[in-house]
């Protein structure tokens, strides 16, 4: 688990002074063993709840975007009004359950090998990450 030290030091290295407000974000987004999926007001509801005050949603979005631009977080567009950011930076696949807006990480033995046949002309492929959405089959239901 990180301390207080290293999140000055990912605060600082972000361009931003090490509050009270953003060391809890700190805690809530770093401090744990497994990867978290969030959007920025899930984040914002969580921080408030275990800070038991108000925070900032100004103060959350500007921390979080200074975190992905630094290559802690990584964020994910699932449409065009809705980002995830995911702790896990590694290139990796995700599910993303549009029953509960859940997103999960997919191990990279539940996908083969992805065969692009065409590219950008001038450009070079950087990654490929693939977004599976689900969601609860009505048809089985009835």
């Amino acid at each position: 688990m990180l301390k207080n030290v290293e999140f000055v030091d990912k605060l600082r290295s972000s361009g931003l002074r090490p509050t009270k407000q953003r060391l809890k974000i700190c805690e809530v987004l770093f401090n744990r063993d497994k990867t978290f999926h969030f959007t920025i007001n899930d984040l914002a509801k969580n921080i408030s709840e275990k800070l038991n005050e108000k925070i900032s949603l100004a103060t959350v979005y500007n921390t979080v975007h200074a975190f992905k631009a630094k290559g802690y977080l990584k964020e994910i567009s699932i449409n065009s009004d809705r980002s995830y950011f995911d702790t896990n930076t590694k290139i990796h696949h995700h599910f993303f359950d549009e029953d509960t807006n859940e997103l999960i990480d997919c191990d990279d033995d539940d996908i083969e090998k992805i065969n692009v046949k065409k590219n950008i002309t001038g450009k070079k492929i950087n990654s490929v990450e693939v977004l599976i959405k689900v969601a609860s089959d009505n048809q089985n239901q009835k």
